[in-house]
């Protein structure tokens, strides 16, 4: 509306300017050398606008035809880089769904048409990289990390090049150039962190730590965490060479995270050997109650030199008393208070904690087992059906951290370089699956848990042996094996019929003996043999049958993930448990040659 007015008062003035100029008498007089003219004031005046708009024409053709070279160029350069971003767009799109020949050729027609363009550059070196042609990516990242506006693009795809290539130097090389450049850099933070833990820099982690914190990328509680692991590694590796700094650092970490398992352990030690074992106990119970370890426990109970075992074993029932709410009754608890038992030669009470996890036992119970039968009873053959149920036993809690099983806690993972990332848990590969059947112990193994031991029982010289009965097959007369093993195996009959094994028979004591007996009758076909079932299975045993656990869901691997080598660990001590289907090179590469 307002412009309608101001229009409106706009044509109001040029009209009434018109009409004044108009009204004006005289003339304007114009002398050129020979030649005069005197035209009128509206005349001239209108003879002046229209010279005035054949110039403005005038100008507008001359610099239109001046500037049609520069705009015939100029509309060139844009359909090129039109064609060029196209190109680039569908190339990106090839990597995505993985056409190694299309993003080529794409990656041909964004170079041809914007030689100059970053993404052009990014799209010809990730092609070649799913081409599998290293030497054509380097060359491309490097003539990236020349350029101001993508040196730290071409830095990272460099160092992802050196990881694949296993160049542990030239990727440390790259990560600290890049964290010079860039100290917010996640990724150049990370590494260097990383190779500064596998070589024991632990004063370099520890700067990396601080310039972290300072540039925002972790926050202050992760910043404390990771610092007392950093010290706590830091003290592990000074224990046997310099106690008084390993001291201070541990001493420190177990401040910054009183819950973290090797800080506490180690920190009662040193708190032990100073005499103060009120403040030795504190610190393992404040981890105890966060996350029970059997490391815990072993350091709670030798928190005062000199104790007896029984002494011990007091120390470690208080121990797995403090347990949380959410955790009563945990099984650290059970399992140390058994270890503690069987040292102090306390074997009864060794059976009644370890009573709820015989049935579906895990190896350390299995173990556990058997040593208290070779303890207590001096029954080998006992002993060893129970070390071979633990060979196939549930695995125990470990130290795990992205897949990697280790005998030892470690600051960093040897997989992805993650500080921070081993957790006491039960491996996701040892976990069972609710698809396909359980392994089952084997008959002998059931059959020399449930017998009981054998009753050996010596003849007086003036007696005469024990005549066998008159219905059961006597031995025949050869060199009598009396290990408990060859006694239970003499009590099988296979080929009694199921409906006869089936039978209940009471128990009978064992007579073993003084001499070898002579052959008896055989019985009649019409006799009944009555079979002792020594091939018990686990309904026969009242064993209830295991619940069902879900399926763990595999974690996928990210595409420009380099993964891990497919070679075993190097530590002798260290399980890993499955065989991850990985690339070539990567991180472990870069530990191994640290000696992480």
């Amino acid at each position: 509306m307002l412009r309608i007015v101001l229009f409106l008062v706009l044509i109001a003035l040029a009209g009434a300017g018109s009409a004044w100029v108009a009204d004006q008498p005289g003339e304007v007089v114009l002398t050129w050398g020979g030649w005069r003219a005197s035209p009128t004031i509206p005349v001239f005046v209108l003879l002046l606008g229209v010279f005035a708009v054949a110039i403005v024409l005038l100008w507008s053709i001359l610099t239109t035809i001046w500037r049609t070279p520069g705009r015939m160029r100029q509309r060139r350069h844009e359909k090129r880089h039109a064609r060029g971003r196209q190109a680039i767009t569908h190339g990106l799109l090839a990597i995505g769904h993985g056409d190694t020949a299309l993003a080529r050729r794409h990656a041909e027609a964004a170079r041809r048409h914007a030689p100059n363009d970053p993404l052009a550059l990014l799209l010809h070196a990730q092609s070649a990289q799913l081409e599998g042609n290293r030497d054509e990516a380097q060359r491309v990242f490097r003539a990236m990390a020349e350029r101001e506006d993508t040196r730290l693009l071409g830095l990272r795809g460099l160092f992802i090049e050196a990881q694949r290539a296993d160049d542990a130097v030239g990727a440390v090389m790259i990560a600290e150039e890049a964290i010079k450049l860039s100290p917010s850099s996640t990724w150049a933070s990370h590494a260097v962190l990383g190779f500064r833990c596998a070589r024991g820099d632990w004063s370099g982690a520890l700067a990396i730590l601080e310039s972290n914190l300072s540039t925002g990328l972790i926050d202050k509680p992760t910043y404390r965490r990771q610092r007392g692991v950093l010290l706590t590694a830091r003290a592990l590796e000074l224990e046997s060479m310099d106690r008084d700094v390993a001291r201070e650092s541990v001493m420190e970490a177990i401040k910054l995270a009183p819950t973290l398992v090797p800080a506490a352990v180690l920190a009662a030690k040193f708190e032990s050997e100073a005499h103060q074992v009120r403040r030795a106990m504190k610190l393992v119970e404040a981890a105890w109650l966060a996350n029970p370890h059997p490391d815990l426990a072993d350091a709670y109970a030798h928190v005062k030199l000199g104790d007896s075992a029984r002494q011990r074993l007091q120390r470690v029932e208080t121990l797995a008393a403090k347990t949380s709410a959410d955790k009563p009754g945990h099984v650290e608890g059970q399992l140390a208070i058994a270890r503690a038992a069987i040292d102090a030669s306390e074997f009864a009470r060794a059976r009644a904690v370890l009573a709820p996890y015989i049935n579906d036992p895990t190896q350390r119970v299995a173990m556990l087992m058997a040593e208290i039968e070779r303890a207590e009873h001096g029954d080998s053959g006992r002993a060893r059906a129970w070390t071979l149920r633990a060979v196939r036993a549930r695995h125990d809690p470990a130290w795990t951290a992205d897949g990697y099983v280790s005998d030892r806690w470690r600051p960093v993972s040897p997989v992805t370089g993650r500080l921070d990332a081993f957790q006491w848990q039960t491996p996701v590969a040892s976990l069972p699956s609710d698809k396909g059947p359980t392994i089952e112990s084997s008959a002998f193994e059931e059959a020399m848990l449930a017998a009981p031991p054998p009753k050996r029982v010596t003849a007086a010289p003036s007696e005469s042996p024990v005549e066998p009965a008159a219905t059961a097959p006597a031995p025949a007369p050869a060199a009598q094996d009396n290990s408990p093993r060859a006694e239970a195996a003499k009590e099988v009959v296979p080929e009694a019929p199921k409906d006869v094994a089936k039978e209940t028979v009471k128990d009978e004591p064992v007579l073993a003996p003084a001499e070898p007996a002579k052959p008896g009758p055989e019985p009649a076909e019409s006799t009944p043999v009555a079979a002792t079932p020594v091939f018990r299975t686990r309904a026969d045993l009242g064993k209830p049958a295991p619940a069902p656990i879900p399926a763990v869901i595999p974690i996928v691997r990210a595409p420009d993930d380099p993964g891990i080598d497919d070679e075993g660990p190097s530590d002798e001590f260290t399980e890993q448990i499955g065989t991850p289907k990985a690339q070539a090179g990567g991180w472990r590469g870069f530990w191994s040659r640290w000696g992480a």
